[in-house]
């Protein structure tokens, strides 16, 4: 009888302990560029200038998840007094629409602009990143060299982005596309594709008239799938 008893209150405090931590989640959420609602960003999570960061209604992100909008490099983890760098400052803005999902861990970083439309999905350990460390020199720490390759990112409406998928400066995704799991983008893909690998490359298409996935090199010349996004 005891143990039920402790079994039961045990249960009770952690169903508590959930409501509690949800409860902080939602009524600890920095001030945005918009005021979405039915927002739910999980703990733990990291935000940098949410000023920046314009969200659209019923954004559901997991656990672990960083949202960055940079001002400037190099910041307090990668500044030092013996290694003086130049000031890098940027007019971010990073933008993710209505009823955007990520199951948890997804990373964005924006130093130009990153752009997530309405209704993209997002697996675990999704990478985003309109920039790199600079790497003009190897006789220096990278960290200390200025960022590069800055160029705005695009994922559109509908996409679904697997597990441990890496998107470089510069993509855009196309509307509806699928990017399978541990891919790395390094170039824009077409809506309405599926796309594979480290770089990533289409593999299947969306044929309207079969109205079927078929391989990329079966895509008829009018398929409007191949139109890139």
């Amino acid at each position: 009888m005891l143990h039920r008893i402790l079994d039961a209150l045990a249960w009770r405090l952690a169903v508590r302990a959930e409501r509690l931590r949800d409860a902080v989640a939602a009524e600890s959420l920095p001030r945005f560029a918009t005021e979405p609602r039915n927002l739910h960003i999980a703990l733990p999570r990291t935000f940098a200038n949410p000023d920046r960061i314009v969200l659209g209604d019923d954004v559901w992100l997991g656990p672990g998840s960083r949202l960055i909008a940079m001002k400037s490099y190099p910041g307090i983890a990668t500044r030092h007094p013996e290694r003086p760098a130049p000031l890098q400052t940027f007019e971010s803005r990073l933008r993710i629409g209505s009823r955007v999902t990520a199951t948890a861990a997804l990373q964005i970083t924006a130093h130009v602009e990153v752009t997530i439309e309405d209704d993209v999905l997002f697996a675990s350990n999704v990478l985003v990143a309109d920039g790199t460390h600079g790497f003009a020199t190897p006789d220096e720490p990278y960290k200390y060299q200025p960022l590069g390759s800055l160029a705005p990112i695009r994922i559109g409406r509908g996409s679904w982005i697997g597990q441990n998928v890496v998107v470089l400066p510069g993509v855009t995704i196309g509307e509806l596309a699928i990017v399978g799991a541990n891919s790395v983008v390094t170039r824009s893909i077409p809506p309405r594709t599926i796309a594979v690998g480290a770089p990533a490359r289409v593999v299947k298409r969306w044929d309207e008239a079969r109205r079927a996935w078929v391989p990329a090199a079966d895509a008829g010349p009018d398929d409007s799938a191949g139109r890139p996004g």
